[in-house]
């Protein structure tokens, strides 16, 4: 795409008229290679929030390097929940290499890469089973990606999973 500049300069007596530069918009949701792929937002099974015999680990979100270029560092991403009670931070690196994804799951758990997998090291659930809005930030705490959801409207199979980006 070739974008025009347009500048004008007009004086008269003795004023200055100020430049005009003229850019395309872009939306915040387009801001960043790292978009939320989906979620899981209702863990199959009775939930139960047990450290040791609860669900939690089943209830994750999908986090996707759309960039087809860039490797993106997670240090530092922010996962929130429409209220920002319930957050996490990724406080350890975690490369993403373009195409590649990582799940953020609940419960405990140890990282890995080769599994593409980060837990919350946290048993309570962060999303809630009706509707809720995730909303991913970049390390500078600009928006990277923001989806809300309601059960009855976007979950039409009812399986407590969601598709956002492909």
């Amino acid at each position: 795409m070739r974008i025009r500049f347009a500048s004008a300069a007009v004086v008269t007596a003795g004023t200055l008229a100020a430049v005009v530069v003229a850019a395309p918009a872009q939306a915040t949701e387009y801001s960043s290679a790292l978009k939320i792929k989906g979620v899981q937002y209702d863990a199959p099974g009775r939930d139960s929030n047990s450290c040791t015999t609860g669900n939690t680990k089943s209830e994750y979100v999908t986090i996707k390097n759309y960039s087809h270029t860039a490797t993106v560092n997670l240090k530092g991403y922010v996962v929130r929940d429409s209220t920002s009670t319930n957050k996490f931070t990724f406080t350890h690196n975690h490369y993403l290499q373009p195409g590649d994804y990582v799940k953020l799951r609940g419960g405990k758990g140890t990282d890995s890469d080769a599994n593409n997998v980060v837990y919350r090291q946290n048993c309570n659930f962060i999303w809630n089973n009706d509707k809720d809005t995730i909303r991913l930030y970049k390390p500078s705490g600009a928006h990277a990606d923001t989806h809300a959801y309601t059960k009855s409207h976007d979950d039409r199979d009812g399986n407590g999973y969601i598709t956002f980006h492909g």
